[in-house]
């Protein structure tokens, strides 16, 4: 059976961020209405005020793409903003959902729900193996969270609530600040000043380490197809399926800025993590599969950033409400 969003009443919850913008986008080519909320009129770590206003507006489907988000310098910077906010966002919206007998919610997690170790490419089944990346877990124990609500409240009430675990993104409407942002934002800035200043270039470590990257409007579409076509209990990861290592990746980044100065590594800071790669063989299967290469999604965002970069540049991770 498929989930049809024609003529339907369809919440984005977080439709200013990255993600919840590019699905507000995607919904755009459907008949349906989008509602959206902004944080002045719906705090949405307030229970009282969720409740309230899905009660008063009906939504019929919710994507939950509401979250407060970083790099790993936030994450250990904020660690109890990004616990709490997380999880109070998170339960309210699904809480509410069920209260209102919503049809349909998708909540999205992230990559890093996956242990530190996890084998490679990381399977759904993986999940809860063994320990978590220290840097990151705070924001990690509120996405598991989110997924094992939404499986309880579909073992205990019967909700169609899914979950969706997407891999490391880029896109238009990112945080391009210095310390707080992730990979390819900080990569799009730093490489569009140097070029500017004429200085060369640092990275962290060897270069060596492989990362999977996608852009926002991929996962959008990703979303809108499992939102229609599933509705299980497991979650589903969203990835490219390719892997690029960091230091080709800022030889990708240098060509898209136009940067002619030299890429240095500092063999003294880590490398992190060698690899870490999603295994989306399950959506795949599915028949759905990314539209965007690399160098055209990152033209795109970097487009965006020369656009709109200043508007971009909050001190802390901002709620994506």
């Amino acid at each position: 059976m498929t989930y049809s969003l024609a003529n339907k009443k369809i919440w984005v919850a977080g439709h200013n961020g990255m993600v919840g913008s590019a699905i507000a986008r995607r919904l755009e080519l459907e008949n349906c209405t989008i509602l959206t909320v902004s944080r002045d009129e719906v705090d949405l770590t307030r229970q009282d005020q969720v409740e309230n206003w899905v009660a008063e507006n009906k939504p019929d489907a919710i994507f939950l793409a509401a979250a407060k988000v970083g790099g790993i310098h936030a994450n250990n910077a904020y660690p109890a903003d990004f616990i709490y906010d997380n999880l109070a966002i998170e339960t309210n919206i699904i809480h509410a959902a069920k209260l209102q007998k919503i049809e349909k919610l998708l909540f999205l997690g992230s990559s890093c729900i996956y242990p530190k170790d996890s084998p490679q490419p990381m399977k759904e089944e993986y999940l809860l193996t063994s320990e978590l990346e220290p840097t990151n877990q705070w924001y990690a124990i509120a996405k598991i969270a989110g997924i094992k609500m939404c499986e309880a409240y579909r073992k205990q009430y019967g909700c169609d609530f899914i979950s969706a675990m997407p891999t490391n993104l880029y896109g238009a409407g990112d945080n391009y600040h210095p310390e707080n942002s992730h990979v390819p934002a900080a990569f799009l800035r730093r490489f569009h000043e140097a070029k500017e200043s004429g200085d060369d270039v640092t990275i962290w470590g060897t270069g060596t380490t492989l990362r999977e990257f996608m852009y926002v409007d991929d996962l959008a579409d990703a979303c809108i197809f499992l939102m229609k076509n599933y509705s299980e209990d497991e979650f589903v990861n969203i990835g490219s399926g390719k892997e690029i290592s960091i230091l080709d990746f800022a030889g990708v980044v240098s060509d898209i800025t136009g940067f002619k100065g030299e890429v240095k590594t500092d063999l003294s800071k880590p490398d992190g993590t060698m690899r870490k790669l999603m295994d989306s063989s399950k959506l795949s299967a599915m028949g759905w599969k990314p539209k965007y290469s690399l160098q055209e999604g990152l033209k795109l965002t970097y487009d965006d950033f020369c656009n709109n970069g200043g508007r971009h540049l909050s001190e802390k991770p901002a709620k994506t409400a």
